[in-house]
């Protein structure tokens, strides 16, 4: 059961991108590793970056396909969900990447695909 439109998807990329900056902050993230708190900054500001770049209703320039931010998405599901075994994060560190990680994937496989008109 697929369900998140690209739409849906479009309208949670700012928040999602803005609390990946933010939360490692109110979270105090870096204690197993400073890592943990910059790694999430920087997702977050290319996160918010690759939506302003990508063609979809509330993408400001429209310069990549949406089916390119659906690959990048997934890609940081992979990075999320491996970097506290790279990194060596324990306890909140990890579980905030893990989760993060999680959460992604579950978006992506949960993406709908636009119908395919036929010229």
């Amino acid at each position: 059961m697929k369900f998140i439109t690209k739409r849906i998807h479009a309208y949670l990329d700012y928040p999602v991108a803005v609390a990946l900056i933010i939360l490692p902050f109110v979270l105090g993230l870096g204690n197993s590793n400073a890592l943990a708190l910059q790694l999430s900054v920087a997702i977050g500001i290319a996160a918010l970056i690759l939506t302003i770049l990508t063609d979809h209703h509330l993408g400001v320039f429209k310069i990549l396909s949406y089916k390119f931010h659906l690959v990048v998405d997934f890609l940081v599901a992979v990075v999320f969900i491996l970097a506290p075994f790279i990194f060596s994060f324990e306890g909140i560190d990890a579980y905030y990447y893990w989760i993060n990680g999680a959460a992604v994937l579950i978006v992506v496989s949960l993406h709908k695909p636009e119908p395919e008109f036929i010229v």
